[in-house]
């Protein structure tokens, strides 16, 4: 981590998440989002998704919020290259909008995403109930917990940790490395964009896409005692998908309950809910993902 990156502001990282959720158009119906900032490796999958969701909901119109997104992971992104984004208009009917988008990085499609958008209506309803869990402020952040646990982490998620995130998670149940026992396969995380960011509704939805992908596929390693940095485990988000059923802000508290149903053959299965704190549920959340161990 450099100097100038130690420095970031909670304003500044937030503002820093909002540059690489804005796609720019670049001609009718194509759209390019930019480079992970400092990135190297493979792209985040929930930075594909969020982006690939704004370049579909830059086709809409503003009174039909996105209300689900369906998105299969077909190569590894690279994240020091800019991603093009082409929007396939499929429909637009009375009430509801349908929108495809493929994410294109040196000449190959690396994701392909469903999206429908829906004009907000009366009707039935029921929810979950949150759960009783204790609030953001009572908990150790995650910057504390690896200063406390030291060398007992593995060093590339000390490195991890002391990079600057715009996305700061307060975890209830602490979920590998923090905890190698083998455990239930659940885990619960207070999760917020830190800073403020604008009252733009479908910023708040790309920025919870872009979240929805953190920590989620770890819960299916919980029983297992694995990690990301282990060496004999290799891991990949295969799909994703994200159901909004209410209005929500990313820079105010949202409580994520994550569980695993289920693993086997190389896959793990997740699932997630999000609440705000008044107990509102807002979203869903279901992903696959590769879980493979291989040999170091």
């Amino acid at each position: 981590m450099t100097d100038t990156e130690s420095k970031l502001t909670d304003q500044q990282l937030a503002d820093s998440l909002i540059s690489v959720l804005t796609v720019e158009r670049i001609e009718e119906d194509f759209y390019r989002g930019i480079a992970t900032p400092q990135g190297r490796g493979r792209s985040f999958g929930g930075q594909v998704i969020g982006q690939a969701l704004m370049a579909a909901t830059m086709t809409v119109d503003a009174a039909r919020p996105n209300h689900s997104l369906h998105g299969y992971f077909m190569r590894p992104g690279d994240a020091t290259q800019p991603v093009l984004y082409r929007v396939e208009r499929d429909r637009d009917g009375g009430s509801f909008t349908t929108r495809r988008v493929v994410a294109i990085q040196h000449g190959k499609p690396i994701l392909n995403l469903a999206a429908s958008f829906h004009a907000p209506e009366p009707g039935l309803a029921h929810q979950d109930a949150m759960p009783d869990v204790p609030s953001p402020e009572e908990l150790e952040t995650e910057e504390a917990m690896a200063a406390r646990m030291g060398d007992a982490l593995p060093e590339a998620f000390r490195v991890w940790l002391k990079t600057p995130r715009p996305v700061e998670m307060r975890s209830i149940t602490p979920r590998p490395p923090f905890d190698r026992s083998h455990r239930e396969p659940v885990q619960t995380i207070w999760i917020r964009v830190k800073g403020r960011m604008s009252d733009d509704p479908a910023m708040h939805r790309a920025a919870l896409a872009f979240a929805s992908d953190m920590g989620l596929l770890g819960t299916s390693m919980m029983p297992h005692g694995k990690t990301f940095t282990d060496p004999d485990m290799q891991f990949a988000s295969l799909d994703h998908a994200l159901w909004v059923h209410d209005a929500f802000r990313m820079d105010d508290w949202l409580l994520y309950t994550m569980d695993s149903p289920w693993a086997g053959g190389a896959r793990g299965f997740n699932r997630g809910r999000v609440f705000t704190r008044d107990g509102r549920l807002v979203a869903n959340v279901a992903q696959e993902g590769l879980v493979r161990q291989v040999t170091p």
